[in-house]
């Protein structure tokens, strides 16, 4: 019998060849040619699954995004069946920080990403959506956190999920050794303890590896 593909798995696997390619080589190197070269590929067989450039990029994109969202899931499940906001926020921004390694593969394609998007339209709308969804999500925990009492109702939601989103500008700090990550968590820590009414003793935060 011919030999089962499963064609999912293998789309993912290019996925993180092109992530590699941008990791270890930069941007101006991510051509199909290149990709398929580091998949272990053809340059046929890689097109066969994606017919351009862009498609493989926002392919690509749309699993990073993906495995970030998986590791803030499994963080989530570790804080227990109702945790703080203050820490499902802090998980949140944490995970979108180059503090492990497939953080930091995820961090740089999306980098990589938001400059293909100012210069392609379908890129730059695909972009788009993903981040308003995504700071949808922020927005919705801040206003939730206002309605149970945990922050201040006098706080404006849309105003203070921009702030917390401002704090993954601690990317290219880290990024080119301007600070060291445990400064970028300790700003994250300090703002969300004046953003929540707990005081920092009283908040149990979780301990996260940093390399």
């Amino acid at each position: 019998m011919p030999k089962q593909v499963d064609h999912h798995a293998r789309r993912e696997a290019i996925a993180r060849a092109l992530w590699r390619v941008v990791e270890q080589r930069g941007v101006t190197q991510l051509t199909m040619r290149v990709v398929a070269q580091e998949a272990g590929m053809s340059l046929g067989q890689l097109q066969h699954y994606f017919a351009s450039r862009t498609a493989m990029l926002s392919f690509a994109m749309d699993f990073a995004s993906e495995q970030t969202s998986a590791r803030v899931h499994q963080g989530l499940e570790k804080l227990g069946d109702r945790p703080h906001p203050r820490d499902m926020l802090r998980l949140t921004l944490a995970e979108m920080l180059p503090l492990h390694p497939d953080a930091r593969a995820t961090s740089r394609m999306s980098a990589a990403y938001v400059l293909e998007a100012l210069h392609d339209e379908a890129v730059h709308e695909h972009a788009r959506r993903g981040l308003v969804q995504g700071r949808a999500l922020v927005e919705q925990l801040v206003r939730q956190a206002i309605t149970d009492g945990h922050i201040d109702s006098g706080r404006d939601p849309a105003t203070e999920t921009n702030l917390l989103l401002a704090l993954t500008g601690f990317t290219s700090l880290i990024e080119l050794d301007v600070i060291k990550p445990q400064d970028a968590l300790a700003a994250i820590d300090l703002h969300l303890d004046r953003l929540f009414r707990r005081t920092s003793a009283s908040v149990t935060r979780q301990p996260l590896t940093v390399p």
